[in-house]
C-alpha cells in the first residue's frame, strides 16, 4: 500500500507539472470564458456612444400593383424583427443600386400577391429570409381574401392570430431538453478515455524502452506500479473535467442574464444532480476498465513505435461502442435492442447505460445490474491486467503473442 501511494503521488505530480496537460486545461477554460462572456461583450460592442444601440439593417418591401402595401408592411415588420422594414416605390434598378451601395441590406419586390423577387448583395448560407417571407405573404393573401369577403381588418387579424392552447404532460424524460448535455458528456467521456488511456500505454512503453522499468520493479511491485499509474491518470482526467465543467458553470451563472433564456444553454447547465452522480460512477468504472487494458497492452510493447499497433484493437472496440451510442442519440430511440444489450456489456455500458438514463426511463434494477456487472468486470480486468503487466515488463524483443502471455500467467 505504501508503494502504491508513492507511485500514485508521483504520477499525479507528473500530470500537474506537465505543461501540455496544464496548457490544454487553461486553453479550454479560456475559450469557455470567451464563449460565456460573448453575449455580454456583444451587447457592449453593439451599443454606440451615449448608450444607444446601433440601428438595425434596412429591408425594403415593394408591394404589387394590386396594392396591400400597408398590410404587407405591418406583417413583414412583425416577422422580420431584426430589420427596419420600409415600403418603397423605387424601380427595381434603384433598389439594386441601394443594396450595392450598402444603404439597404436586402429587398423584397412583389411581382404579384403570391410571388416575389428577393434581392441581396451576398446570400448567406444561413439566410432564412425567403422562408419567413413565404409565411408573411401567405398571411397577407389570406387576410386580403377575408377582407374582400366582407370581414374587417380587426376580425381578419383576430382569426389569423388565434392561439391554440395545448398542454404537454411528460411522464418520462424530455429528450429535447436532455439531448445537449447528454451529447457533451458522452463526447467528453470518449475524449478522456482515449486520451488518457493512450497516455497510460505510452508512459508504460516509454519506461520499458528506456530500461527504467527494470530499476523500478526492484523497488516496487508491478501491480502497485500499474494501479498507481492507472488511478493517477483517472484522477487527473476527473480533475480536468471538473475544472472545465465547473468553470463553464460558474461563467454561465455570471452571464446568465445576457443569454436571454437560451434553450441550449439552459439545457446544458440544468443537469439533474442524480445524473451527475451516475456520470461520475460510469466515468470512473469505464475509465478504469479501458485504462487497465491500455496499461497491460503498453507493458507488452518493447518499443514506443509498437504502441499504436498494440492498442488498435482496444481503440476500435471503444470507437465501435461510441458509434452505436451516437446513432442511438441521433435517432432519438435509445431503447433499441442493440442499445439495451450494450448497456450490460462492460466495454460499452459506461456510455450506453448513461445515455439511456439521461434520455429515457430506465428501471432502477437495470441500472444497478449494469453497474454491478461493470464493477465486477473492472475488478477482474484489473487483476488480469496486473498479471499481464508483471509478465510484460520483463519481455523484450517482438511483442509477445497472447497465447505466450496466457501460458506465463497460468504457470
Amino acid at each position: 500500500m505504501k508503494q502504491f501511494g508513492k507511485i500514485l503521488s508521483f504520477e499525479l505530480k507528473y500530470f500537474f507539472k506537465n505543461k501540455v496537460f496544464v496548457g490544454v486545461t487553461l486553453l479550454i477554460v479560456a475559450v469557455l470564458t470567451v464563449v460565456m462572456f460573448f453575449p455580454r461583450i456583444s451587447d457592449a460592442i453593439g451599443t454606440e456612444e451615449g448608450g444607444q444601440p446601433q440601428e438595425l439593417p434596412v429591408m425594403l418591401v415593394k408591394a404589387p400593383e394590386e396594392g396591400g402595401g400597408e398590410l404587407m408592411l405591418e406583417i413583414f415588420s412583425a416577422l422580420f424583427t431584426d430589420y427596419q422594414v420600409h415600403l418603397t416605390e423605387e424601380s427595381d434598378e434603384q433598389v439594386k443600386g441601394s443594396i450595392a451601395e450598402g444603404k439597404v441590406a436586402c429587398a423584397f419586390v412583389m411581382t404579384s400577391p403570391t410571388s416575389y423577387v428577393y434581392y441581396v448583395e451576398t446570400l448567406s448560407m444561413y439566410d432564412m429570409n425567403t422562408e419567413i417571407a413565404g409565411e408573411a405573404l401567405k398571411q397577407v393573401y389570406q387576410m386580403s381574401a377575408m377582407m374582400n369577403g366582407g370581414m374587417t381588418l380587426e376580425d381578419a387579424t383576430a382569426i389569423m392570430n388565434m392561439q391554440i392552447d395545448g398542454r404537454v404532460e411528460n411522464l418520462g424524460k424530455n429528450q429535447a431538453e436532455n439531448f445537449f448535455y447528454t451529447y457533451i458528456m458522452i463526447f467528453a467521456l470518449y475524449m478522456v478515455i482515449l486520451l488518457y488511456g493512450q497516455m497510460v500505454a505510452t508512459n508504460v512503453a516509454t519506461e520499458k524502452s528506456s530500461r527504467a522499468m527494470e530499476l523500478l520493479i526492484t523497488s516496487a511491485k508491478p501491480a502497485s506500479m500499474m494501479f498507481g499509474k492507472v488511478i493517477a491518470s483517472c484522477l487527473a482526467g476527473l480533475i480536468q473535467l471538473i475544472t472545465i465543467f465547473g468553470s463553464a458553470l460558474l461563467l454561465y451563472q455570471l452571464n446568465r442574464s445576457y443569454w436571454g433564456g437560451n434553450m441550449i444553454m439552459e439545457s446544458i447547465f440544468n443537469i439533474p444532480p442524480e445524473l451527475l452522480v451516475y456520470m461520475l460512477v460510469f466515468f470512473m468504472l469505464g475509465f478504469l476498465t479501458y485504462a487497465f487494458m491500455f496499461g497491460a497492452v503498453g507493458s507488452t510493447a518493447s518499443k514506443l513505435e509498437d504502441i499504436n499497433t498494440s492498442v488498435m484493437p482496444i481503440t476500435m472496440l471503444f470507437v465501435a461502442g461510441f458509434m452505436v451510442v451516437m446513432m442511438g442519440i441521433g435517432s432519438g430511440d435509445v431503447e433499441t435492442p442493440l442499445m439495451v444489450a450494450c448497456s450490460y456489456i462492460p466495454f460499452t455500458s459506461p456510455m450506453a447505460m448513461f445515455t439511456r438514463i439521461a434520455m429515457s426511463t430506465v428501471p432502477l434494477y437495470e441500472i444497478l445490474i449494469s453497474i454491478a456487472i461493470l464493477a465486477a468486470s473492472t475488478a477482474g480486468i484489473g487483476i488480469l491486467a496486473a498479471k499481464i503487466y508483471r509478465v510484460g515488463v520483463l519481455l523484450y524483443g517482438k511483442p509477445p503473442k497472447i497465447s505466450t502471455i496466457l501460458k506465463t500467467i497460468l504457470k
